[in-house]
């Protein structure tokens, strides 16, 4: 079974996110043991980022980590657990908030799909980046 950056690779969806992960040399961290739990943008949700915002981020490696960090929590949480809580902690530090009225959401982002197990393990698809306060 491919580990999270494998599965984002070859879903051809994450082809932003992947870049990002590279970028700020997480890719080894991501591909290792975890588990972990990815809240994932897809392309479209980077899309909503202006491409001149965008590309600064990509440049600016602290800021570019501390934003995907925020989208990792540790441990595998699939999404019948995910539903039950109302935050999460990030790897990056700070809480995000998990919402289930009008279907599931982290923070203002809506998980569009859940449960993408890996070997390192689980992947939910979100619709917009969250950003750490």
């Amino acid at each position: 079974m491919p580990n999270i950056v494998e599965t984002a690779v070859s879903a051809g969806t994450f082809k932003t996110l992947v870049a990002a992960v590279t970028e700020a040399g997480l890719v080894e961290t991501l591909s290792g043991p975890g588990p972990f739990t990815v809240f994932a943008p897809s392309d479209e949700a980077f899309a909503k980022i202006p491409a001149d915002a965008l590309a600064q981020l990509l440049k600016d490696k602290a800021k570019l980590t501390s934003i995907l960090t925020y989208h990792v929590v540790a441990g595998k949480h699939l999404a019948a657990d995910v539903v039950k809580l109302s935050s999460v902690k990030t790897v990056q530090g700070q809480d995000a908030e998990i919402k289930t009225e009008g279907g599931a959401s982290i923070n203002d982002a809506k998980i569009t799909a859940t449960d993408i197990e890996t070997s390192n393990g689980v992947i939910h698809v979100i619709d917009t980046v969250i950003m750490p306060k």
